[in-house]
């Protein structure tokens, strides 16, 4: 798509998009990194790759051993 673009309108494109991430609002990565701390370890509990899975409830259970004769 670039390619058949010319570079002022490749520019333009750019300024618009840099218009449009200028007006996010800015979170200090202090406050980002506190609040999603919190929120994964309030979740921590229903977590199945921290706590694992119920032997009843995991689909992935062998249903009998392998016998080789």
């Amino acid at each position: 798509m670039a390619r058949d673009l010319s570079e002022k309108e490749i520019l333009t494109m750019e300024l618009e998009q840099l218009q449009k991430e200028v007006k996010n609002e800015r979170i200090p990565v202090s406050t980002t990194a506190k609040e999603l701390v919190a929120w994964i370890e309030s979740r921590a509990a229903e977590d199945h790759l921290l706590k694992g899975v119920p032997e009843d409830k995991n689909p992935f259970k062998e249903k009998g051993g392998c016998l080789i004769t």
